[in-house]
């Protein structure tokens, strides 16, 4: 599957609609974004059931500020609209097929758990 492009207004359906989305932000005018590009598009073919979404910071500078995105490229991951992953930096092929590998292998319930337990307050540390 082909990589796509997401907007301020596309984002939390598409986010919500797909069980595991990789968001690449990214810039026309950064060169590791170049770089990092094709290994994204590889990965996007190789891997059709997980979502490969594309945000151009320079036109979506509002869901950029959102999203926090300081440093470009950054690479975030959500599975069942959870964020799990979110570091900026251009990954090799390796690391990124370790990264999808990691996030299809997330116990997803253990993850709603660490969330909710942290989100208790200063007795649940």
């Amino acid at each position: 599957m082909a990589t796509i492009d997401i907007t301020e207004k596309t984002f939390d359906a598409t986010i919500a609609g797909n069980s595991i989305v990789l968001v690449d932000f990214w810039a026309a005018w950064c060169g590791p974004c170049r770089m990092f590009a094709p290994t994204f598009s590889a990965a996007a073919e190789k891997h059709p059931e997980i979502t490969f979404a594309k945000v151009d910071t320079e036109a979506e500078q509002g869901l950029a500020a959102a999203a926090g995105i300081r440093s470009i490229p950054t690479l975030m991951a959500f599975r069942d609209s959870v964020l799990v992953f979110s570091q900026p930096g251009a990954l090799n092929a390796s690391s990124l097929e370790e990264l999808i590998t990691g996030v299809q292998d997330l116990d997803m319930d253990e993850v709603r758990a660490s969330i909710e337990a942290r989100g208790t307050g200063p007795q649940a540390a």
